[in-house]
């Protein structure tokens, strides 16, 4: 693609890597929000789900700044972290668990529709039979959620390969190290002359998310077999 250099390239690797790292480390923990939301019933219930809605309202660099109070060098718990040799702000895993935050809405949302959508007569009969808790959630309500599954995974991944703000504020966007796509993006449009790049840039980003909605399309309709629909 005309306009790529070999580190654009390598900020596209990067961005995927972050991508993908944040998807698969949120989605367990959005599958047990989404289950704790959708079957629970217990004190505190309404503060977990404005918890887990609180990225998708609050300002994308508020919640990064947040990151940075609590995980940077400085932060409460960044600090004893960096004493065991764990830095997070200021790197690509720090670009990852931003990302991470600001998908979990997202994960979480079809997840517990799908949940809620089960019907609730198989787990009782699962129930009757004697199977215990995990034994439901392993053979009933994983496999009745997978569809939600999947389009929440899509969609987490999506979000976070396009997340800047809150990215950008806790992780900077240092080349090589934590310059993600999005950013890339914006120092290229910031930049006099670079109109060229920044549209290739543009473009891939383009394609890769048209990727990830016909891998969205194709997962849920998998997923729909598997449960015979």
């Amino acid at each position: 693609m005309t306009g790529l250099t070999p580190e654009d390239l390598a900020v596209v690797l990067l961005s995927l890597k972050v991508a993908t790292v944040a998807t698969l480390c949120a989605l367990p923990l959005a599958f047990a929000a989404a289950y704790a939301l959708a079957r629970g019933s217990f004190p505190g219930r309404s503060l977990l789900d404005a918890a887990v809605h609180l990225p998708l309202v609050l300002p994308p660099v508020a919640t990064g700044y947040a990151l940075l109070l609590l995980l940077g060098r400085q932060g409460l718990l960044g600090e004893p972290l960096s004493r065991l040799g764990i830095v997070l702000a200021f790197d690509w895993t720090g670009a990852a668990l931003a990302a991470a935050v600001m998908a979990f809405p997202l994960m979480v949302r079809p997840i517990r529709l799908s949940i809620e959508a089960a019907p609730p007569h198989a787990d009782q009969a699962a129930r009757t039979l004697g199977a215990g808790w995990w034994s439901r959630l392993a053979r009933v309500t994983l496999p009745l959620s997978l569809p939600g599954i999947a389009a929440g995974g899509v969609l987490g991944f999506a979000k976070a390969l396009g997340e800047f703000g809150a990215t950008i504020t806790f992780a900077a966007a240092i080349p090589g190290v934590s310059l993600t796509l999005p950013s890339a993006i914006y120092q290229a449009i910031q930049t006099p002359g670079a109109e060229q790049r920044a549209a290739a840039l543009c473009l891939l980003a383009a394609a890769i998310a048209v990727a990830a909605v016909m891998g969205a399309d194709a997962l849920t309709r998998w997923a729909l077999k598997r449960l015979g629909k």
